[in-house]
């Protein structure tokens, strides 16, 4: 675990794995927008406040209309940094754009609520995780916004995210709120550990993605572009996928 006591606190990134280089990919189909428009209303994890957008100049008692807006960078479709959890990792302008994009899979993992994702799970997903590529779960969570069983999310294991490390992924992209364990169910002293365990390795996270459906169980292309916000733990950002031919 990356928060041993021999850990000084806010240490432990390991810096990014050596990835192979992508394989040539034929796009099959028009890009899919995969993010939650922003508004007030925006999934999100309970612990944070909606966002705020409030009107300080409006037509036609000003000539132009202009948005102010507050919000947490973790609410909505979003990219984690590892600067979210290691003050020695990346924040955003330090984050090779050939991070963000490239191939993938889409696979679906139906489990009950609070239930965990095994390695087992994936392993017997199709088609085959590639070194280097970004993974994309879908969860059926996008389909539960707004009631109770959002928050009850299932999550990955401890070991699942060892073995994602393992195959070298090197973006994870969820429908849920966070991988590690919903919030109602975190002990005294929760550390983050899926978190801990991704992104220390440089695999990033994005959380709340939306719109799967169409792509499971298919190889897609991938964009994520979060906001450059310096030296920042998080960032919302726009997702866009694609299928690949096969």
């Amino acid at each position: 675990m990356c928060d041993s006591g021999k850990t000084i606190p806010g240490n432990g990134w390991r810096g990014w794995m050596d990835l192979p280089a992508p394989r040539p990919c034929v796009p099959d189909g028009e890009w899919i927008d995969l993010t939650w428009p922003l508004s007030p209303s925006v999934p999100r994890i309970a612990l944070f406040p909606p966002p705020r957008f409030s009107r300080i100049a409006s037509i036609p008692d000003r000539p132009l209309n202009i948005t102010e807006m507050q919000m947490v960078v973790h609410t909505g479709t979003h990219v984690d940094s590892p600067r979210h959890f290691f003050n020695d990792g990346p924040a955003f302008q330090d984050i090779p754009l050939a991070r963000l994009m490239g191939p993938g899979v889409v696979w679906r993992i139906d489990k009950q609520p609070y239930g965990l994702i095994e390695p087992a799970d994936l392993e017997s997903m199709r088609p085959v995780l590639n070194s280097g590529d970004i993974l994309a779960l879908d969860t059926g969570a996008a389909t539960k916004v707004a009631t109770p069983d959002y928050d009850r999310h299932p999550s990955l294991s401890v070991a699942a995210a060892e073995w994602l490390v393992e195959q070298k992924v090197k973006l994870v992209a969820v429908d849920m709120p966070t991988p590690d364990i919903a919030l109602d169910q975190r002990p005294a002293g929760f550390t983050g550990p899926i978190h801990r365990i991704l992104l220390a390795a440089g695999v990033l996270i994005a959380e709340q993605v939306t719109n799967l459906g169409s792509l499971v169980g298919k190889r897609a292309e991938f964009m994520f572009c979060p906001l450059n916000i310096a030296d920042c733990d998080g960032a919302p950002a726009r997702v866009l996928a694609r299928a690949l031919r096969t």
